[in-house]
């Protein structure tokens, strides 16, 4: 039998180890214990490589030191790396292999350093590792030549003095080793990962089995391989990369606890540099054929997380499972959920639980919606009951998690079950109630991120289902709600109302106006006696927009369920408060009034309160909606919406009601209205509705319209009377109403227009010294042409022919300012009466004796 002691790197001097026999062959390997002689053949190195190698050993003993340090004692030991090759690829042209090994031994002496940190170590390993590389084909290339056999090679290279090169050297002779198939893999692999155990530095040693495992990756025995064996090699695989693994990670751990106290946060940057190291095992497992969803069940999977669970470090916890979740089959996750979500509870409370679980379900939702055909396998595994148990008792375990974290965690949840299982809705409603669960007893929340992650969770179900419909029968979703502070809660409302826009979704019911309403409170009233004054004045209006937006979007084909709709929206909108009442009140409005038209001759008793949809019933609510507009107040807009009232009422042949309307206009008018030009536009705005008007009898309309013309006569500036009461002829003929064809009254109106533009020409020339421009003479004239052609009897060519003397005579007054304007509007005027003469017939002979020139 072959005996061979191991050292440690504790412990170089020779100790007394129980040997054990190497894979095979019959050569003795002599003892590290025994003296080692002389061979004969080539000189030993320079006495100069002796003592750089003792200068290089003193130096280890040196005390750590800055970066400046570091890069010097890199420098160095690549140095020696470097030297030391350059003899060794001499030794290995010449095929000297006893050269060839005492300079790749002194070469792998310099990855005994402790002084350099895990990156500037790997740079020092991969020199070597290259090297490394080189002298593995040519032990390869020896061996297939017969100068050497591969067993005696496998002993040979134990005899190295320390135990760090020798592993290194094993390892390497190890692949041409199993490459030959002299000995089955599954015995060299289990005698290199038993053999690695001599190395106990944690960054020493994770480097090292680092190497194992990539010069071993190819030669495992796996199904299909060249290096397959007997039916339970598979397992002889597993077990190799398992092994390594659970030692890898045991050194990595421990990297955590050397060294002192104040150097913890360096020693855990350090450590997060060196995981992937770690982690290449377990995507060596997962590259394995043989690994089948049985073995992955009942062995893989629960030999990894036992050793995940038992390291109890969170940097190793956290990166482990992230690394099972994302190199395993995502098949493999979802027929081992429940063993793989047992291990969540057992983490420490630091690991960041919420971040590994969401990514795993994250990773199987898109399975689910990349492969439909695998949604029974979730529902037949019961994914969703398993992953809401897990993050249930995961946020037990940890009383101190913050609420973000298991906000996030059920955002991941509901994005989860809303690819899976999107029509169940009494799962999505179940994660909205576990979040108000966890949220209960706790103030609206001020965390920024938390905030962010529930606007997220109630996002999504707007984003899957399209359809605010859908959200609305979600009895836990204003719950969530209730817990956002007062500006997310606003923007979470505008979000709901942007969603009902994009998708042009119909609210057909008054309860869903109801339910709706409550999640978009935020903007369609204060809340909780905050003050909209903070608010930037452009985003206040773009938030009240969009509810006027909304309220034209409410539409139900039955009449009484409209109504039941409109009276819900006045309910909600009258407690908004004076500033919103102009952006909201004007919507409700007119959504009333295309009730009202398609009501059009439907009339019936209005008292009480089920009574069905009428015009008079709509017409109250529309009185005590636009009545509320006078605690804000905004007379102009309120008289607005009056006159649009009563031109509906005249559709619906409802004369008490139109005069009630118009008669609120005239109070708003005289009482509220004090600025002269809004005075102006609303004169001119009841002339226009006056006119339309046809339901009025004789003493209701002559009523109205000598308020009118007393009101235009009135104004405050001459002209802006002259154009009102020019205006209000209008109001005494028109073609389409029998009755009304006053040319009496429309001839008084226009003379006197006329009087008030001459008073206004005196005015200007007693404070100005000049009568300005003769404008309104010319806009009288063409009034007169107006009801002219109507053929009213007491507007005739000598009155017209009259006019436009006076206006020239004005024109050439000296008094009277030149202004191009007026010149080309007269000059157009008197273009018109030409053409008209040119027409003929029955216009022409009228024209025919007015002269223009």
């Amino acid at each position: 039998k072959i005996k061979y002691v191991r050292r440690t790197e504790e412990n170089t001097t020779p100790a007394s180890i129980q040997a054990k026999p190497a894979p095979s062959g019959t050569a003795h390997a002599r003892s590290n214990s025994a003296p080692r002689r002389r061979r004969r053949g080539r000189p030993d190195p320079p006495h100069q490589a002796a003592r750089m190698a003792a200068a290089s050993a003193a130096k280890r003993m040196l005390p750590d030191g800055g970066a400046d340090d570091e890069e010097r004692w890199l420098a160095e030991g690549i140095a020696g790396v470097q030297q030391n090759a350059f003899y060794m690829h001499r030794a290995l042209d010449s095929n000297n292999l006893k050269d060839a090994l005492k300079y790749s031994a002194q070469m792998l002496s310099e990855l005994r350093t402790s002084r350099l940190s895990p990156h500037k170590y790997y740079e020092l390993y991969m020199r070597a590792f290259d090297e490394m590389r080189k002298l593995e084909m040519f032990f390869r290339e020896e061996t297939r030549r017969g100068s050497c056999s591969v067993v005696d090679l496998y002993e040979l290279v134990q005899h190295a003095g320390n135990v760090l090169p020798r592993l290194y050297l094993l390892c390497t002779v190890g692949s041409v080793y199993i490459k030959s198939k002299e000995a089955p893999a599954k015995d060299v692999l289990k005698d290199l990962v038993e053999m690695c155990r001599g190395i106990q530095h944690p960054l020493r040693g994770l480097f090292l089995r680092s190497y194992l495992s990539q010069i071993s990756r190819d030669k495992l025995p796996d199904i299909g391989s060249e290096y397959e064996g007997d039916a339970d090699s598979i397992n002889d695989a597993v077990e190799f990369v398992l092994q390594n693994f659970i030692e890898m990670n045991k050194l990595w751990v421990r990297m955590q606890h050397q060294g002192p106290v104040r150097e913890k946060e360096k020693r855990g940057k350090e450590r997060n540099e060196l995981r992937d190291l770690v982690g290449k095992n377990l995507h060596v497992l997962s590259q394995i054929e043989g690994v089948d969803l049985d073995m992955y069940k009942e062995t893989v999977l629960p030999r990894i997380l036992e050793q995940v669970v038992n390291c109890k470090d969170d940097l190793a916890q956290f990166y482990l499972m992230d690394c099972i979740i994302q190199v395993f089959p995502d098949e493999y996750h979802l027929q081992t959920l429940e063993t793989l979500l047992s291990a969540f509870p057992q983490l420490q409370p630091n690991v960041d639980i919420k971040t590994v679980l969401s990514a795993l379900m994250d990773r199987l939702s898109n399975y689910a919606a990349s492969s439909p055909e695998v949604l029974p396998e979730f529902l037949q595994v019961e994914a969703f009951a398993k992953f809401s148990n897990a993050i249930g008792k995961v946020i037990e375990a940890q009383p101190d998690m913050p609420v973000v974290g298991a906000v996030t965690l059920y955002v991941s949840l509901l994005t989860f079950t809303l690819r899976v299982h999107p029509d169940r809705l009494d799962y999505v409603d179940q994660v909205l109630g576990a979040c108000v669960k966890k949220l209960s007893g706790k103030a609206k929340l001020e965390d920024s991120r938390a905030t962010k992650q529930i606007v997220a969770l109630l996002s999504a179900p707007l984003e899957k289902y399209s359809n605010i419909v859908t959200a609305l029968e979600l009895s836990n979703y204003p719950r969530v709600m209730d817990y956002l502070d007062n500006a997310t809660t606003k923007v979470m409302a505008v979000v709901i109302i942007q969603s009902i826009m994009k998708n042009t979704t119909c609210i057909s019911t008054s309860d869903k106006i109801e339910a709706l309403f409550d999640l978009i409170k935020g903007l369609i009233k204060d809340m909780d006696g905050a003050q909209d004054d903070e608010l930037d004045e452009e985003d206040f209006k773009e938030e009240q927009n969009s509810v006027a937006r909304l309220i034209h979007m409410l539409h139900n084909d039955d009449h009484e369920e409209m109504l039941k709709i409109l009276c819900t929206v006045q309910k909600h909108i009258l407690q908004g408060g004076p500033k919103r009442l102009t952006f909201t009140v004007p919507s409700l409005v007119f959504s009333a009034l295309k009730l009202v038209r398609r009501l059009q001759g439907q009339d019936g008793d209005v008292t009480g309160e089920d009574v069905p949809a009428t015009p008079k019933k709509i017409f109250q609510i529309l009185h005590q909606t636009i009545e509320a507009l006078s605690c804000v107040p905004s007379p102009e807009l309120a008289l607005r919406l009056y006159l649009q009232c009563a031109e509906a009422a005249n559709d619906c042949d409802l004369e008490p009601v139109a005069y009630e309307f118009f008669t609120q206009a005239f109070i708003l008018y005289e009482e509220e209205i004090a600025d002269s030009k809004a005075q102006i536009t609303a004169i001119h705005l009841i002339i226009g509705t006056l006119q339309r008007m046809n339901i009025f009898g004789v003493e209701n309309r002559d009523t109205l319209t000598h308020k009118t013309t007393g009101y235009s006569a009135k104004l405050l500036k001459k002209p802006d009377q002259c154009r009102a009461v020019y205006a209000c002829s209008h109001l005494f003929w028109t073609d389409d109403q029998d009755g009304i064809m006053d040319g009496e009254r429309v001839l008084l109106c226009l003379k006197r227009a006329l009087r008030i533009a001459n008073a206004a020409q005196q005015m200007a020339n007693a404070t100005r010294g000049s009568s300005g421009s003769v404008t309104l003479f010319i806009e009288i004239l063409n009034k007169y042409l107006y009801f002219f052609e109507k053929g009213i009897p007491q507007i005739t060519n000598t009155v017209i022919q009259d006019l436009i003397e006076l206006i020239r005579t004005e024109k050439q007054s000296d008094n009277t300012v030149a202004d191009p304007s007026t010149e080309a509007f007269f000059a157009s005027t008197l273009r018109y009466i030409e053409f008209q003469k040119q027409k003929g017939g029955s216009i022409g002979e009228k024209y025919e004796q007015i002269k223009t020139t």
